[in-house]
Order: C-alpha cells, then sequence, then structure tokens
C-alpha cells in the first residue's frame, strides 16, 4: 500500500485534530452524522432496533430506503462497485486509500460462493484500474467455503469424498482470486473468523502467502490480538515465512467475535481462547506493532484499529527508525464512517492510511450495518467516541 506523498518523518501528528477529519463533510453531512451516532448512542434503541431490523431485513419486508439514506450512507460506500468509485474519488481528494470489502454474508451455496469469487475479481479489476487508489481488497473465506466444513477441518475429523471436492473447489477459488491479485499488483486481506473455524484458514493464508508473496506482499492473513495465542503466532508464522523464502503479510486487529467466542468456551466446555481483559488485549497488539515495524522489510502489515494509542505507537516507532511515512510495507487501516481524526490525519501526514469500505445490496450487508450500530451503542450512556469527536467538530463550526 502507498499513496506516494512525500513525507517528513520529522512531523509531529496530532490524531484528535477534527478540523482535518471532518474536512471531507459539508455542515449537511456533519449534522446528519452526529443526528445518527446520537441514535445510536442510545443502548435500548439499538439493541430493540437490530433485533427488529435483522427480522424486517429476513422477511423481505421494505426497510432498504430507510436503511439507505441513514446506516448504509454512513458506513457503506456503495451497492455497486460503479457507486464506489464516487467513495473512493473522494477519500483519494483527501490523501486516504480505499480497501473495498464485497460484504454478502452468510452464504452457503456453491451459486453463491462463485458469485462472491466472481464479485471479489471484479473488486480486484477495479482496484487495478483505480491508479493506486485501492491498494488491498478484502476477502472473507466464509464466503468461499461451508461455515460447517471448515468446522470440520478445524476439529481434524475426517472429511467424505464429497466434502473433499466441496473443500477443493474452495481452496481453488482462494487460488484464483489471490494469483489474479498478484498479477494486477492488487493486495488481498484474508480475514480472520471464528477462533473454531480459524486453523484451515490460517494454512491456506500461509500457503497463498507461499505462493504469490515471493517478490511482494500480495496476500495478508489477519491476525486477532485479542486471542492470547496469536502473538506467538504471528512471530511463528515470520518465522515459517522467512525460513520459506517469502514475505509475510500482516493485518494486524483486535478482535470481532469476543461475546460468542466466550459463550461458546463456556457451553462446550474449554478454556477461552479470549485475553483475560482489554489491557492484555492493548498489550499485545502493540507488541505487534513492534514486531512488524522492527521486521518491516520481510513483513507488510496495517494496523487495522481504530485505537488511537496504538496507530500513534506505529507512528513514533517509524519516526524513531526513520522510516518514510508512505513506506509501503507500513499502513493504517479504519472502517469506513468511523475514527475519521486517525485516518484523515494519518493521511494528511503522508502515512498510508485507508478506509476499509464494504458495499453490496443494502440487504445483504444488513447484518454489517447492524455490528457497526451495537459498537457505537453506549451501555453506560456515556457519549461515544465517535459522537464525541463529531460535537467537537460540530462546536468548531458554530454548528452548536
Amino acid at each position: 500500500m502507498s499513496n506516494n506523498i512525500d513525507s517528513n518523518p520529522l512531523v509531529v501528528v496530532n490524531l484528535q485534530n477534527t478540523q482535518i477529519a471532518f474536512n471531507s463533510k459539508t455542515d449537511a453531512q456533519l449534522r446528519k452524522a452526529y443526528w445518527l451516532f446520537r441514535v445510536m448512542n442510545n443502548a435500548f434503541v439499538v439493541r430493540w432496533g437490530s433485533k427488529l431490523g435483522l427480522l424486517a431485513n429476513s422477511l423481505r419486508l421494505p426497510i432498504g430506503p430507510i436503511v439507505r439514506f441513514t446506516m448504509f450512507e454512513q458506513f457503506c460506500g456503495g451497492v455497486t462497485l460503479k457507486e464506489c468509485e464516487t467513495t473512493t474519488n473522494h477519500l483519494y481528494k483527501y490523501d486516504a486509500l480505499t480497501i473495498l470489502d464485497y460484504g454478502a454474508e452468510a452464504k452457503e451455496s456453491e451459486k453463491d460462493f462463485d458469485k462472491t469469487m466472481q464479485e471479489t475479481m471484479r473488486a480486484i479489476d477495479s482496484a487495478a484500474a483505480s491508479g493506486g487508489k485501492i491498494p488491498v481488497i478484502s476477502c472473507k473465506f466464509t464466503g468461499l467455503a461451508p461455515f460447517v466444513l471448515l468446522e470440520k477441518l478445524h476439529a481434524g475429523k475426517p472429511l467424505s469424498r464429497k466434502e473433499n471436492e466441496t473443500y477443493e473447489r474452495a481452496t481453488a477459488r482462494l487460488d484464483t482470486i489471490c494469483k489474479y491479485a498478484e498479477a494486477k499488483s492488487v493486495g488481498v486481506f484474508i480475514d480472520a473468523e471464528e477462533s473454531w473455524i480459524q486453523q484451515p484458514i490460517d494454512d491456506l493464508a500461509e500457503e497463498m502467502m507461499r505462493r504469490y508473496n515471493t517478490q511482494k506482499v500480495a496476500v495478508y492473513n489477519t491476525y486477532q490480538m485479542y486471542r492470547h495465542d496469536r502473538l506467538p503466532y504471528l512471530k511463528a508464522s515470520f518465522a515459517r515465512a522467512a525460513s520459506g523464502g517469502y514475505l509475510l503479510g500482516a493485518k494486524l486487529v483486535r478482535g470481532a467475535y469476543m461475546e460468542k467466542e466466550r459463550a461458546r468456551a463456556a457451553e462446550k466446555g474449554y478454556a477461552s481462547p479470549i485475553q483475560i481483559d482489554k489491557a492484555a488485549t492493548d498489550r499485545d497488539y502493540n507488541m505487534a506493532i513492534r514486531f512488524v515495524v522492527d521486521n518491516h522489510e520481510r513483513i507488510g502489515s496495517c494496523a487495522a484499529t481504530h485505537n488511537g494509542a496504538s496507530s500513534l505507537l506505529q507512528l513514533e516507532l517509524m519516526d524513531a527508525q526513520n522510516i518514510p511515512h508512505n513506506h509501503a510495507h507500513l499502513n493504517f487501516c479504519q472502517l469506513y464512517g468511523m475514527s475519521d481524526p486517525l485516518t484523515f490525519n494519518l493521511a494528511d501526514a503522508g502515512f498510508n492510511a485507508a478506509k476499509y469500505v464494504v458495499y453490496g445490496a443494502v440487504n445483504e450487508v444488513f447484518p454489517y450495518l447492524v455490528r457497526r450500530a451495537q459498537e457505537n451503542a453506549s451501555i453506560t450512556g456515556d457519549m461515544s467516541r465517535e459522537l464525541s469527536f463529531i460535537t467537537q467538530e460540530m462546536k468548531r463550526r458554530g454548528l452548536l
């Protein structure tokens, strides 16, 4: 990833500058975001609204227009790749890059898996034609293979002949995507998923890196640092890459399935894979940041985080080692519609900062939108981080 902006590695970056953060928004857009985040700041509304919305979506009730001009507009780049071009160009105007993610979820048929692969290939074409605005696309392996099959593989259970054929088709889809992306000089993020299906995903991600990361980093595995075993796994992955003669690609995240993971571990009676507390997650995440920066010549990484302290740590480590801000192996990304102070202040300082832009039909990305609302709901009634920054900018502009 690189936005080719000349950068001064001695620049001091204020990651809370709201003027830069929201410079891309008009007063009307800022007011709309303010209203939306105020609604999402109400835990009761989000809890019941999410349940009713998911029910309405499953029953195919006509909620699309309402969602389209509220949640969807805030958190998604468009319904189609063509619509995403407008989003991508707007972000790039403010020096921010785009990571494309086809947001359809919970697919189980071979027809749907093939459709996801084809859509991902089209995303690669769009990225390749973007002139560097879209350096990476994202890929979820459960969009290419049945969840139950991955669960069986992770548990080490033997597959039937038919299941083996299904798995071979799934791995062929992933290989087709990675091979095509490498040929087009586009990166591929392979998302991490639930711990009880993660091992086959990890194995395939390493195989794709072995095949396609020999000259440059084309394929990235995702490391969820809220798991207590992921920092050692990151270091072991690097050792295997070094001995295997290929470059490691590492997207660093905290994690997305904590409550589900803990609940399943309690139900099944095994030790939870999740860190004992947030402090442990933060510790391992920051140690992972140090590790990838120290080994940046052989690791292409992305700090995919909304945590300002971790982002600041990476940029300070880069400055301490006199690493150019736009070094292709050291990147940042945040979700579209969230953490604008991080993305746009980093981009303004010449770092490779991107928005993770989800796209797809409203009914298909609706579960993703529900998760964004739940993230922003405040259990204590305090202002969410997003609302706090938006409020600050509204006051700066004299809108409040």
